[in-house]
């Protein structure tokens, strides 16, 4: 945690939206760290929503300038499920009703990678290879 009010804020929003905070670095970019509640092979995208959503409630509340937030996603301390990350300008957009939610959620939504390990998997292909399986079980 950083001394920043801004920062120190935001973590309790993150949690009323049920994102379990491990670390938040406040700036820019804003780095998240949140341990999932869906510890699989995949980033939860739901879990990436309630985070954005947290932050776009702030942000048009004038309580948080958008800035790049970078999410990573943990299984436990260390064990990094994946990552993902939005532009300030992309909640800009969505504030600013410039864009649509389901075009901000693309935008993110193409910048998550998943790390390879964990199910044994050799590469990230591998992961993306059983995705369309798995996704139908959760």
């Amino acid at each position: 945690m950083t001394g920043d009010e801004g920062t120190t804020d935001l973590e309790p929003e993150l949690r009323s939206y049920g994102v379990s905070v491990e670390s938040i670095d406040g700036g820019d970019p804003l780095e998240l760290t949140y341990m999932t509640a869906f510890p699989g092979r995949e980033v939860h995208r739901g879990e990436i929503g309630r985070a954005l959503n947290a932050l776009i409630d702030e942000a048009e509340a004038d309580e948080w300038d958008p800035v790049r937030v970078e999410g990573t996603v943990v299984r436990s301390p260390g064990d990094v499920l994946g990552t993902w990350h939005a532009e300030a300008e992309w909640f800009e957009a969505l504030i600013g009703y410039e864009i649509s939610e389901t075009e901000f959620s693309s935008r993110v939504l193409e910048t998550l990678s998943h790390e390879p390990g964990d199910g044994g998997e050799g590469s990230s292909d591998a992961v993306d290879a059983d995705a369309d399986g798995q996704e139908a079980d959760r």
